[in-house]
């Protein structure tokens, strides 16, 4: 009876934070179309955010996407790097912060081993809660949280269908390991959306935040 209840509870919440964040989404959909409208967009802040755990193969996939492009590439004052890990809602502080948030994950879609995901809008609810992630739906309330405060960043998540999320092993998979060069070329994408100039080169100035 107490895993039965802890399920409904789980879903009931998931279920709220998704129809929470869809309503906030198309209010902060409309109003930010007048707030870039009248600010330079290289003058935004934005954040790419990795999170999940490395202890578990390619749950930590966002975590070692985001080390790598630290490593490769330096960028200009207005972005930042964090390793979010899995703290989940109490990145509340850190996300409402930015602009712009990219952030890079494992994701579950049902789809093949390898695939490649963007999510935005009302696509990122609905596969936290297919996910059923205690780390990605406590994600979910942090961005909810946000929108909540006038504060929520537009918010975009790339990653990659994983292997093995279960396996005890700081290494990823060998599919797995495969797709991060892709990976950072679809955070580049975003970053040349957004008129972000950067370049290939380690900078030291560049923060990664290990919260």
């Amino acid at each position: 009876m107490s895993a039965f209840l802890f399920c409904l509870a789980f879903r009931t919440r998931c279920w709220l934070l998704v129809t929470g964040y869809s309503f906030f989404n198309q209010k902060r959909a409309t109003s930010n179309q007048y707030k870039i409208r009248g600010k330079k967009m290289n003058s935004q802040q934005i954040m790419i955010l990795g999170v999940g755990c490395i202890l578990y193969s390619d749950e930590g996939f966002g975590v070692r996407v985001i080390e790598k492009i630290q490593k490769n590439y330096t960028f200009p004052d207005n972005v930042t790097i964090v390793d979010g890990g899995v703290l989940g809602v109490n990145l509340l502080g850190v996300i409402s912060q930015p602009d712009h948030l990219i952030v890079v994950d494992a994701i579950r879609n049902k789809g093949n081993t390898g695939d490649l995901y963007r999510l935005e809008g009302d696509a990122i609810p609905e596969r936290i809660r297919a996910k059923n992630s205690l780390h990605q739906v406590d994600f979910l309330e942090a961005l909810t949280l946000c929108q909540a405060l006038d504060k929520v960043p537009e918010t975009v998540i790339v990653g990659v269908e994983p292997e093995d999320i279960e396996k005890l092993s700081i290494e990823l998979t060998p599919a797995i390991q495969k797709k991060v060069d892709s990976v950072i070329d679809m955070v580049l994408s975003e970053l040349d959306r957004l008129g972000v100039s950067y370049k290939k080169g380690a900078s030291k100035n560049v923060p990664c935040s290990p919260i």
